[in-house]
């Protein structure tokens, strides 16, 4: 899963009939922002889903709701998409075929938090992650150990793999290599390949996905999560940065919320949203603050002699209704979905590879 305003930044400014229904029917709940508070929430996911997530948290927070229940309903939705690949149902397994999933929540009000991972069989990791916060002294549960706490409070054990991610999974098995037993044998590959084997399996991915919601309500309070299947056919066990507080995501009151989306090694070790909520907390913008934090983990490697430039995606938000989104994928400029009481918008963020 955020320069100034101009064309570039925001488009797609018509509102849908039933976002602006949502709107009018509302409004009145607002009144006068308060001290400079703009109540919103956005999404790294610039999709059709994102946008319906945006609608479903934004009706709670018109209602004068908290961003802590915006975020969770927002994320739900996300959640479970069967047709994305990167995020809870559906999302691509691991390597030995096994969805696992990782989620953060954060609640600027209480200062508390609450994560799991390498979570198995629960559609809803982030619920789960805030039963975790608000239920347990603890922060992060992992494992088997997630799985048979969220069972405990009676989430429905499910199978997460969709035929979509299983067939993806298989293509992946196939074309890794040459070396191995998976496959036709080798006396019959050239057959295989004119009987066109693959017809109707999806294309082989392999992608970081996550997705980001962060949400600032009536009152001023923030919130967010940050919840992924993780990177694509993943060594079982492995544990991104969405579920670490600091790293995938950091929610600060005073300032704002950050995000992180796209090989988490890196954002776990430069702890990216906690230094992208500093920058902010020292007078930058959300979107400076998201470009700090591709230009600081670039310096990093630079400062031991090497050109890697990882796959990165940051957004942030602040209290007084500014967004910031950068990432340093070649290609289109990177987009978020924001909703606030002026209606739905997409918010086009930059591309930052060079310091």
């Amino acid at each position: 899963m955020s320069s100034g305003i101009s064309r570039r930044n925001f488009f797609n400014k018509t509102i849908s009939l039933s976002t602006g229904a949502l709107l009018l029917k509302y409004m009145p709940a607002f009144g006068a922002q308060k001290n400079g508070i703009v109540p919103m929430i956005i999404t790294s996911h610039s999709n059709e889903t994102g946008q319906k997530a945006m609608e479903a948290g934004w009706e709670i927070l018109a209602k004068g709701g908290t961003a802590l229940d915006a975020v969770e309903k927002a994320a739900n939705i996300i959640e479970l998409d069967p047709e994305d690949t990167s995020v809870g149902y559906g999302g691509l397994p691991n390597e030995d075929g096994i969805v696992q999933l990782d989620s953060s929540i954060m609640d600027g009000k209480t200062y508390n938090a609450g994560a799991v991972a390498c979570l198995e069989d629960i559609k809803h990791p982030s619920s789960v992650a805030r039963v975790v916060m608000e239920r347990t002294d603890h922060v992060l549960m992992v494992g088997k150990g997630a799985k048979d706490f969220a069972l405990k409070w009676g989430f429905k054990e499910e199978n997460l793999l969709t035929e979509k991610a299983r067939k993806i999974w298989l293509r992946w098995k196939e074309n890794m290599s040459k070396n191995d037993d998976w496959g036709p044998p080798d006396h019959l590959i050239d057959k295989a390949k004119e009987e066109a084997y693959w017809e109707g399996f999806p294309g082989e991915e392999f992608h970081y996905g996550t997705t980001n919601v962060l949400a600032v309500d009536m009152n001023g309070d923030v919130s967010g999560i940050t919840t992924t299947s993780g990177l694509s056919f993943k060594i079982p066990g492995r544990v991104g940065d969405s579920p670490i507080i600091g790293a995938g995501l950091y929610v600060d009151n005073e300032v704002g919320a950050a995000g992180a989306t796209g090989r988490g090694e890196d954002v776990i070790k430069s702890l990216a949203s906690h230094y992208m909520i500093l920058r902010m907390k020292d007078g930058r913008t959300p979107q400076q603050a998201c470009e700090d934090a591709i230009k600081m983990i670039i310096e990093k490697y630079k400062a031991i002699g090497s050109d890697y430039i990882p796959s990165e995606k940051f957004v942030a938000i602040n209290k007084q209704g500014e967004t910031g989104c950068a990432t340093t994928r070649i290609g289109n400029n990177p987009r978020m979905s924001v909703m606030t009481s002026k209606g739905f918008n997409k918010y086009e963020g930059t591309i930052k590879r060079k310091l």
